[in-house]
């Protein structure tokens, strides 16, 4: 018997039917072990060892592993064909090693780029071991994250409360969104102006051209700057004879694109299907891994992680063989076309992502797979299938018709798509709306040098230049690999991780760097210059690929690095909090305070008049305040001021309501870190007594709340009467999941068709009848089918921060860019549960009963790469650092 570990339970079902009943596979669920999240798990002065801790739920799968392996002949590591899935083989046989698992057992590495049954005995027979300069590449990416994140965030959380975390790659890309923004605005739109003419020919056709030279002079694009200019300009053509002083003609061809890499995917499906970069991973995850097609499971897909843009002979072949027979010979190339992969390192420059089979039609495969799904593999299937196809031929021409004189020169262009081609199957999309590029067939009639042609409409048209357009996911990966930052496979990872912590928001399917994000920015470019620099994050990455490649100890790259980067940190532990307000103040100042048009001061304060408003930090984090605090208590949150707004519409200060009449208070409307809120009064000097405030329900609008809701919403909790069979009280209120009724002790969440302010006792009782006994009740979810590991159902939820699955205690939410109402298939629910298991997930078990005090607990973290030193620790304490710091 032998034992095969690959990553998923999936494609453990599926290799277990090619490989028979000699062999035993098992999935080991990603990453069995990480770095501990605390400070202190990779120390720099011994020799950068890093302490490893076992998951405590991959601790039964390993356990799984170990017991199979008992009398077994030999282990074969089959996990993924890149650095984490060499890092992952190597982490199981380490914690194997550690455990005398592995004893008289014979252990190799094989790969595969596909799941197909003669993928996967072609690598059977023929293993190999553990690679380690990938596994060194992985180490020191993992070190470089981990010393990044808990070294630098919790710089960020003493001199910039609110701040989440810094990441070495995520850094950068959110540098790139801000400066993008800075871009747009400074922006300031220049005016030009552009003139088309119509013409007819002496055969009575219609040509359209636009004017070029005016006055014997190229125009330039600004050179008819306003309507005056332009005017005249429609002056002189109107003075003009024209005829058709040349006509240039040529053929040109196109040649189809190269199949898919991770990158080309992801911006594609972003163009094209509005896909996320983690949704289209995900699909093509599922695609790999195979799909239940007539009771087999087959994979669909090759490898998704890949940079390379080469495929195998045998594809190449099946790719010519379809094309000949779906669309004639005249479609096929003589010779095959041979693409070669721009990636410096060419041990992980695998195949490109193409079909396993490409006779499997999308039509084919359409009845077994989910809507994202089929629109995925159909995008991939074309690509791969083009990208074999003959070129497309057009036939191109340009007209120039001048004046008499020639001063006066318009000319007229077209193309028309005389042979397909590709462009028959597939065409690339041009830009991030998803059109497909300009082939718009516009055929120019047949005229002669010298023909007359006789001027019809002219057409003046005003433009302005515009911004340069904010990054889509596809831009913002384009460019990220044209810089070199980061890894195809980790993009999907480093954009997500942006939006979770509130540094970026998507608007309309682009980034927006919100003013958390653009904080951070700015300090890490004032205090850490050097580490959010694009060529220094690209040529750490080539570094990288040198360690994968065996070129360079990766320990001498860490201490390079780390030498420079804890002296940088170092230097800022002087750094006074009022130092960096004045930074951060001066670099931020043109966005929090723009210039008004109407000229008035945009730092005036609104409130005295006389302050100067200012940066300032609390504990929730930076927002704007007046410099005559605490004479002048005026604040408003961190947010650009309108420009043009008069003062007081440009601040979110407190608004005033009006007075209660009962406390002579002022009752004022105001806006925190969690929302708007209503408050009565101020609090006193010297006061701990904090004044009350009650926050706005969800569909209340702040512009809709008048004094008299402002005094409704600070009654509350408020009794709305007596229950008319138990006697006891019913009372209405605002928590912390919003509206409620509570009688008895049970409480009854409101709907949005219910006014807390006004609902009346009827209303209440129906309500809190129709209420489940004993309260909220937990909604069962809907069985989508049982885990195939313990045969436990696997259940659809609708929870309060949407829909998620379930199984035996852990619940994994699913994708916020997931199609509203889409149901998961089985496959995805348990991919997502297993994902989510991995990072620790789950219900929180009772506590068992306490043991004699003799018994030592049991130790679940796999023994460390070295021993602790005792001496002390060179990294720098850090008061509480549990940060984030992986992102790669």
């Amino acid at each position: 018997m032998k034992v095969v570990v690959v990553e998923s339970p999936a494609k453990a079902k599926t290799i277990n039917k090619y490989l028979g009943k000699d062999f035993t596979v098992l999935a080991s669920y990603g990453h069995i072990r990480d770095l501990p999240a605390k400070d202190g798990s990779v120390r720099p002065e011994d020799g950068f060892a890093m302490d490893w801790e076992t998951d405590p739920k991959s601790d039964r799968h390993i356990k799984e592993i170990a017991q199979a392996l008992k009398g077994a002949e030999g282990l074969y590591l089959a996990t993924d064909p890149d650095r984490e899935g060499e890092a992952i083989s190597w982490h199981v046989k380490r914690v194997l090693e550690d455990r005398k698992a592995l004893k008289g057992i014979d252990v190799k590495r094989v790969v595969f780029n596909e799941i197909t049954k003669s993928a996967i005995l072609d690598a059977m027979k023929n293993p190999r071991d553990v690679h380690q300069d990938l596994v060194d590449a992985y180490l020191a990416r993992r070190a470089l994250d981990y010393l990044v994140g808990f070294t630098l965030s919790p710089v960020l959380w003493r001199k910039l409360p609110g701040s989440r975390s810094a990441g070495r790659v995520q850094s950068v890309a959110l540098r790139l969104i801000c400066e993008r923004e800075s871009e747009i605005e400074r922006f300031r739109a220049q005016e030009y102006w552009t003139i088309s003419a119509d013409f007819l020919t002496s055969g009575g056709s219609a040509v359209t051209a636009s004017l070029t030279h005016l006055e014997g002079r190229k125009l330039d694009k600004f050179d008819l700057p306003n309507e005056e200019a332009a005017m005249a300009a429609k002056a002189a053509i109107e003075k003009a004879s024209f005829s058709v002083a040349s006509v240039e003609r040529k053929k040109a061809k196109r040649n189809p694109y190269p199949p898919f890499t991770t990158s080309t995917l992801q911006q594609e499906a972003s163009r094209k299907l509005y896909l996320s970069a983690s949704r289209t991973m995900q699909l093509a995850q599922r695609l790999y891994e195979g799909v239940d097609i007539g009771g087999e499971t087959v994979g669909l897909i090759t490898y998704m992680r890949t940079d390379g843009v080469q495929m195998a002979a045998e594809a190449i072949s099946a790719c010519r063989s379809l094309i000949g027979k779906q669309f004639g010979d005249r479609f096929l190339p003589s010779s095959p076309r041979i693409y070669k992969t721009k990636a410096k390192n060419a041990q992980e420059a695998h195949e490109a992502i193409r079909p396993t089979d490409v006779f499997r039609r999308p039509e084919d495969v359409a009845p077994y797979l989910d809507r994202d799904q089929l629109r995925l593999y159909e995008l991939i299937w074309k690509r791969t299938v083009a990208s074999q196809m003959e070129s497309a031929e057009l036939d191109q021409v340009a007209v120039d018709i001048a004046s008499q004189n020639r001063q006066i020169v318009l000319r007229a262009t077209g193309s028309v798509v005389v042979f397909d081609g590709f462009l028959k199957l597939y065409r690339e999309s041009r830009d991030d709306s998803g059109d497909g590029e300009d082939e718009t067939d516009r055929l120019l009639p047949d005229v002669k040098e010298g023909e007359a042609m006789q001027g019809r409409a002219l057409r003046p048209e005003q433009h302005f230049t515009q911004p340069p357009p904010r990054f889509t996911e596809a831009s913002l990966v384009k460019k990220m690999e044209e810089l070199g930052i980061g890894r195809p496979s980790t993009y999907a990872s480093i954009l997500s991780v942006l939006q979770e912590r509130n540094y970026v928001k998507l608007d309309n399917r682009r980034f927006v760097p919100e003013d958390r994000g653009r904080l951070v920015t700015a300090f890490l470019e004032a205090f850490f210059n050097r580490y959010v620099q694009y060529n220094f994050t690209a040529e750490l990455e080539d570094k990288l690929d040198e360690i994968s490649g065996g070129n360079i100890d990766w320990k001498k790259v860490l201490e390079d690095f780390w030498r420079d980067f804890s002296n940088s940190v170092e230097e800022t532990k002087e750094l006074r909090v009022s130092h960096v307000l004045d930074v951060l103040d001066q670099e931020l100042g043109p966005h929090f305070f723009p210039e008004q048009e109407d000229g008035h001061d945009p730092r005036k304060c609104p409130t005295c008049g006389e302050g100067r408003l200012s940066l300032k930090l609390g504990k929730f984090g930076a927002f704007i305040g007046c410099s005559n605090y605490p004479e002048c208590r005026y604040t408003r949150p961190l947010a650009v001021a309108e420009a043009g707004a008069a003062p007081e519409e440009a601040a979110e200060g407190p608004k005033l309501l009006g007075i209660d009449p009962e406390t002579g208070k002022e009752v004022t409307l105001r806006k925190g870190p969690y929302g708007h809120y209503v408050q009565l009064g101020e609090a006193e000097p010297g006061s701990k007594e904090k004044p009350k405030r009650v926050s706005l329900f969800r569909g209340l609008e702040p512009a809709d709340v008048t004094l008299e809701v402002a005094l409704k919403l600070l009654a509350l909790p408020r009794v709305i009467g007596k229950h008319p069979e138990t006697g006891e009280e019913i009372s209405a209120g605002i928590g912390k999941f919003g509206p409620y009724l509570k009688h008895d002790g049970k409480y009854k969440s409101l709907g949005k068709d219910d006014d807390i302010l006004s609902i009346g006792l009827n209303r209440a009782v129906d309500l809190l009848a129709s209420s489940p006994a004993g309260g909220r009740k937990k909604a069962e979810g809907k069985v989508i089918g049982t885990h195939p590991e313990d045969g436990q159902p696997v259940t659809l939820h609708e929870g309060r921060y949407g829909p998620y699955v379930s199984h035996n205690g852990v619940h994994a939410t699913l994708p916020r860019d997931r199609e509203e109402g889409s149901e998961p298939s089985l496959q995805e629910a348990i991919a997502l549960i297993a994902a989510k298991a991995a990072k620790g997930g789950g219900a929180k078990k009772k506590a068992p009963a306490k043991k004699a005090a003799a018994a030592a607990p049991k130790k679940t973290a796999a023994k460390t790469t070295a021993k602790k030193a005792p001496a002390k620790k060179a990294t720098p304490k850090k008061a509480g650092a549990t940060a984030t710091a992986g992102e790669d």
